[in-house]
């Protein structure tokens, strides 16, 4: 990448980084973490996979088993965040969000367009997060009941890009994305 001075290319720096995540299952972005907070207050972190980034709306999408606990989390705080590091670019991106629960009706387009094995992923039993006896005493059933969509509103994008000389910017959708240079 070029020398970066202007706050709009950094921005659309970042941006490509995201949308790369959703069309390349290779790219960094494709894997983000999600941080949340528990009902009781603890820190929760998670690698999620990022199914979709569409910058005209300002989102990013993630799918989930209805049942896993996140979504309890998600339901006492929608506020969440999305950790990106990309090694290859010396980029981290964290994305403050405030997350939609999309489940049930409106979502079979979504649905269809995953592949077999992936589906697999929505709907095991006993539910994600229980205890079992022993590694594989769980059936995996691909229930479209228990597939959901996270739609993760942005609210604002920094950037730290690990280059000589450091940069770091924020934008916030308050302010019209037009960002500030910050310290690294």
């Amino acid at each position: 990448m070029r020398a970066v001075t202007e706050l709009s290319d950094f921005l659309d720096f970042g941006w490509r980084h995201l949308e790369r995540g959703e069309a390349e299952p290779d790219a960094a972005a494709r894997y983000p973490v999600l941080a949340t907070v528990s009902p009781d207050g603890a820190p929760e972190a998670r690698t999620v996979v990022l199914r979709r980034a569409e910058r005209d709306l300002g989102v990013a999408e993630i799918y989930t088993d209805i049942a896993s606990h996140k979504i309890a989390s998600l339901r006492a705080e929608p506020r969440a965040q999305l950790h990106v590091w990309d090694a290859d670019s010396q980029l981290q991106l964290r994305l403050s969000t405030r997350v939609t629960l999309l489940d049930g009706a409106g979502l079979e387009e979504r649905w269809s367009q995953l592949g077999g094995e992936s589906r697999l992923s929505y709907g095991a039993v006993p539910d994600p997060g229980v205890t079992i006896p022993k590694a594989d005493a769980y059936d995996k059933r691909g229930l479209f009941a228990h597939f959901a969509v996270l739609q993760c509103r942005i609210l604002s994008i920094e950037l730290v890009h690990l280059v000589t000389p450091h940069k770091r910017a924020v934008f916030c959708e308050t302010d019209g994305w037009r960002g500030e240079w910050w310290v690294p």
